[in-house]
């Protein structure tokens, strides 16, 4: 049997008593580490576990993952996922491996950021499609993701921005050689994220120039548009602030995981009044 086990947000003791159950009864027990991160580490995990995790990164997972299911036929082998098994697609293309392989699977499921972010009091059947901002260099800044934000706010939704993780990612000039050499680890903050949508928005503006009123797009976001910024959610140290995009740029919420919610227009009250307290400013939110 091949389980994918969810692990929740915070720390060990967030996974479920079904799936504490299924790891120390498995042959091998793998831990995904390049989709999110938990920040307990992995030696606290294998600790509160009481055995030893293999570590899969994304080569492993993206080019050896018949190795993780290696035997799976005959014993049981454990895949661990921060969050929810199914907040990434490569986990949902190793149960379909495992399915062409005649390998039964099981999911165990758990919280995840895509149902944890309620927890800024916007209602989750406020919202709309979630987006990825990724990483810019100086030859790369995608920004098709912003199109999807306006589609969100065209419809009064709220948008969940998932913020870029760089772990174990090989360097331009290793790629090139038969050694691999990696990049340190980068985890995207609220204040990065702020500032690449920042110049989206000047780059719209730009474009904007001249065009007549009434051709503009009155859903695109301003500088002064209310954003919420969220920081490990789940854990003890987690903090939300909601401000404008703005004032976001310069905001430092501390280490990682990081989030951003773009609020729509049109807070119902009760989604007002919970915000308010993470706002410095009342008429932020009014």
């Amino acid at each position: 049997m091949f389980y994918i086990i969810g692990l929740g947000l915070g720390d060990p003791e967030d996974i479920t008593v079904k799936g504490l159950n299924i790891i120390k009864q498995c042959e091998r027990v793998y831990l995904e580490s390049y989709t999110s991160v938990l920040c307990c580490g992995q030696e606290k995990l294998e600790e509160f576990y009481g055995r030893k995790l293999i570590l899969a990164d994304r080569e492993m997972v993206e080019q050896r993952a018949d190795d993780i299911l290696e035997g799976a036929e005959s014993v049981s082998v454990a895949f661990l996922v921060v969050g929810d098994p199914f907040g990434a697609t490569t986990h949902t293309d190793l149960t379909l491996r495992a399915k062409e392989k005649g390998i039964k699977t099981s999911i165990v499921h758990n919280a995840s950021i895509m149902n944890a972010v309620g927890c800024c009091g916007l209602q989750l059947y406020h919202f709309g499609e979630t987006v990825s901002i990724p990483y810019w260099d100086d030859s790369w800044k995608p920004d098709s993701f912003y199109d999807k934000i306006v589609a969100n706010l065209k419809h009064g939704l709220h948008t969940l921005c998932l913020l870029d993780i760089k772990v174990k990612e090989p360097t331009l000039e290793s790629l090139m050689k038969k050694k691999r050499e990696y990049m340190p680890p980068r985890f995207m903050s609220v204040s990065e994220a702020a500032d690449q949508l920042l110049q989206i928005v000047a780059k719209k503006s730009d474009a904007e120039a001249g065009v007549q009123p009434d051709q503009q797009n009155e859903h695109g976001l301003r500088e002064n548009t209310l954003i919420v910024g969220l920081a490990r959610v789940g854990h003890d140290t987690q903090q939300i602030l909601a401000c404008s995009l703005s004032e976001m740029r310069n905001v430092d919420l501390g280490p990682p995981l990081h989030s951003l919610i773009i609020p729509n227009g049109q807070l119902h009250p009760l989604e007002m009044e919970f915000l308010q307290q993470f706002a410095e400013l009342k008429q932020q939110i009014l």
